[in-house]
Parts: structure tokens; sequence; C-alpha cells
């Protein structure tokens, strides 16, 4: 059995990269990812492009987990999600909730936000 606060934390540090193809290499096929303010995504390849929308545009990314708590296979992180965009430092306070099958792949990730604040902050 795969850690899933160590998946987790894998994951998070590979958001550095802003490399949304090997970040979508994380979940599983049926995976779900949801921002919560926005609809939810399903699969890899919409979680890829989901990321490539906000990483994309991106010069900097960083996923700073401030607390993590795991359960079984849930895990839960209070973090700040940082990006500099367009010159912009962008810093967004983020709870979010994974589940990690017991293979090591997350099948589904929900992230608690405002979105005002984002969207505010790259105004």
């Amino acid at each position: 059995m795969t850690n899933p606060e160590k998946i987790v934390r894998r994951f998070c540090e590979a958001a550095t990269r802003r490399d949304a193809a090997e970040l979508a290499g994380f979940f599983s096929e049926d995976a779900v990812y949801h921002n919560i303010p926005i609809d939810p995504v399903r699969g890899p390849a919409a979680i890829r492009a989901m990321l490539e929308s906000f990483m994309g545009p991106a010069s900097h990314a960083e996923f700073e987990i401030k607390g993590i708590a795991a359960h079984g296979n849930l895990v839960l992180t209070e973090r700040v999600d940082r990006f500099v965009v367009n010159g912009k430092p962008v810093a967004l306070p983020v709870m979010g909730a994974f589940e990690v099958r017991a293979d090591g792949k997350i099948t589904a990730w929900r992230d608690y936000f405002d979105l005002a604040q984002f969207t505010k902050q790259l105004a």
C-alpha cells in the first residue's frame, strides 16, 4: 500500500516544475478534479487541460503546504498556492482534499478557495 500523504506531498512538490503532463500523471483514469468555485473535470486529459490553464501563463508556481492531515486514503492540505503571472505575484490560500488509491493514483482532488481573491490579484 502506498502512503497517501507522501503521494500528495510529491504532487505538491511537482507543481514547482509547472509541467501539467507530469501533474496529470498522478491521477487515475476516472479521477475528478474540482476547484469548488468552478465546474469539476474528469480524467487525466481534462485535469491536464485545467492545470495548463493556470500553470501555463505562470512563470513560477508553488503549492506551499502549511498543514497536512491524513486518514486512510483521504489527505487534507492547508496550502498557499503561489504563482507569478505576467510579473504579478499571486498568493492564494487553499484548503484541499485528495483521495488516493492503494496503487498511489489520486482519484479525487477538491480545492476550496475564493475565486474573487485569485482574479483580483491578477487584475
